[in-house]
């Protein structure tokens, strides 16, 4: 597959995921499908925009994000938005988040482990040829 095509498929499951999770955001607030699809989500999405940008240069890029996640649950943790005055914005606290939670990083993880899948598969394919 060309990088071009490849680029393309990205930023096309970046937009659909975008989407569904500002749908979710809005309109979903219930106990299962927000807290945590969302959150397996978020990962994927993060996941497909960089690719859409770095479609074949960073190969531990699942591993990158879910690091990223963890730091970002640990802040959550420490209430960094809080220390560094960013309560105060609406946007910038739902987008830090506020609240620490193990269950998150489990998710985190489970979409991690979803994105890996592609280039898992990719680098077989390399080995094989």
């Amino acid at each position: 597959m060309s990088i071009k095509k490849e680029r393309i498929i990205y930023i096309a499951a970046t937009v659909i995921l975008l989407f569904t999770e500002v749908i979710i955001a809005l309109f979903v607030h219930d106990r299962f499908i927000r807290p945590y699809f969302g959150d397996v989500l978020v990962v994927v999405l993060l996941y497909t925009a960089l690719r859409s940008i770095f479609p074949q240069k960073i190969s531990l890029l699942s591993l990158y994000i879910f690091i990223f996640a963890v730091l970002v649950e640990i802040s959550q943790g420490i209430h960094l938005v809080s220390l560094i005055g960013a309560d105060k914005s609406p946007f910038l606290s739902t987008l830090m988040g506020t609240s620490f939670s193990f269950y998150d990083i489990l998710c985190y993880a489970c979409g991690c482990a979803l994105t890996a899948v592609p280039d898992i598969i990719k680098i077989r394919r390399k080995n094989i040829k």
